[in-house]
């Protein structure tokens, strides 16, 4: 049985500010597996960024600040097993790991590459931040890493600076930088965003090949359902700062439980019908930390009565590997919590 490369559990992560403690990410727990894909979904300002920060360390520090839960990265040294913990391990140790063992494919490729430096010496500056190899190895690596990626003329774009590139280039070469060490996890912060069609589909196809051929495991951040059923094997969807449903691709889009989850697949565009209008879910995501108390989904639910504006659902396990956080299925999630303590 596979076991989780990286597990997060009961994260909380949080913003201090003028307006008081802001819960950005609010007791998530993910698991990503050897060789997976694993999809965050949900709106704008939902968490998904902040988590995948504060698994890189990278969350600013002040505003915030990872207030509990923890991050374990499990790998093989010596044939022996050893896990850490992401939040307490020392800085030392995180910059050894950050870049190496887990590297990260940011949202905007132009902001992310350095102007002053061509794209070969930023592949370079990361492959001999974490290998010991010489100038001349180093510089292979990146072209071999370009190669990798797709991009043509490697050994003429080593040596160019990122405004001579493209858009879908650039992107190119945000994964050739974070591929340069061979991960063990590779996140990716919506990596298409910004790119027309086809570009898309180059960029997801080449995401796809690197976690057949290299067994990467991938946490891919994004909003689009058409992403996440084209990549993933499973899928966590997040809403104000806590994951509402997960579960294996095809379970969540086929048969989605929690109403945001019914509502994101509803308001995808259908082929075969012609609407004057596409569907919408009511309302906005509520301000981080605003909800004190029940449902947080519950203003905009449909389905909402009392019980979800004065108590917080838990995630109940409705079948296996698929958990809702939802008072609808409470009866439902008991009888399968009841069959597993029956078959133990």
């Amino acid at each position: 049985m596979k076991k989780p490369v990286l597990e997060i559990n009961h994260l909380k992560t949080h913003f201090f500010t003028d307006r008081g403690e802001i819960p950005a990410v609010d007791d998530v727990s993910v698991k990503i597996y050897e060789g997976e894909v694993l999809g965050i979904v949900g709106e704008s300002g939902c968490g998904k960024s902040v988590t995948s920060l504060s698994v890189m360390g990278l969350v600013p520090d002040p505003p915030g600040k990872i207030v509990g839960g923890e991050i374990l990265f499990r790998q093989q040294e010596g044939g022996q097993e050893r896990s850490e913990n992401l939040v307490t391990v020392k800085k030392k140790r995180l910059r050894q790991i950050r870049g190496n063992q887990i590297a990260m494919i940011f949202q905007e490729p132009m902001t992310s590459l350095d102007p002053l430096f061509t794209i070969g010496y930023q592949i370079i500056e990361a492959v001999k931040k974490h290998k010991k190899v010489t100038k001349k190895e180093a510089r292979q690596i990146a072209i071999d890493k370009l190669i990798l990626v797709g991009i043509p003329r490697a050994e003429e774009i080593v040596d160019e600076y990122p405004h001579q590139l493209s858009g879908g280039m650039r992107q190119r070469v945000m994964i050739a930088i974070a591929m340069s060490c061979d991960p063990e996890v590779l996140i990716a912060d919506e990596p298409t965003t910004a790119l027309d069609v086809t570009i898309q589909a180059q960029i997801l196809d080449l995401m796809k090949k690197l976690n057949k051929e290299n067994g990467t495991a991938i946490m891919m951040i994004t909003h689009d359902l058409g992403v996440v059923a084209e990549m993933c094997d499973r899928v966590a969807v997040m809403y104000a700062g806590k994951v509402v449903e997960e579960g294996d691709v095809r379970t969540i889009l086929k048969d989605p439980k929690h109403p945001y989850t019914q509502g994101l697949i509803r308001s995808l565009p259908k082929m075969n019908k012609r609407e004057e209008r596409l569907y919408s879910i009511p309302g906005n995501v509520p301000k981080p930390g605003s909800i004190k108390i029940g449902c947080r989904f519950a203003p905009r639910c449909s389905e909402a009565f009392n019980r979800c504006y004065e108590e917080n659902p838990d995630l109940l396990e409705l079948r296996d590997g698929h958990t809702c956080r939802c008072f609808l299925y409470e009866k439902e999630g008991d009888l399968v919590n009841a069959d597993a303590l029956a078959g133990s």
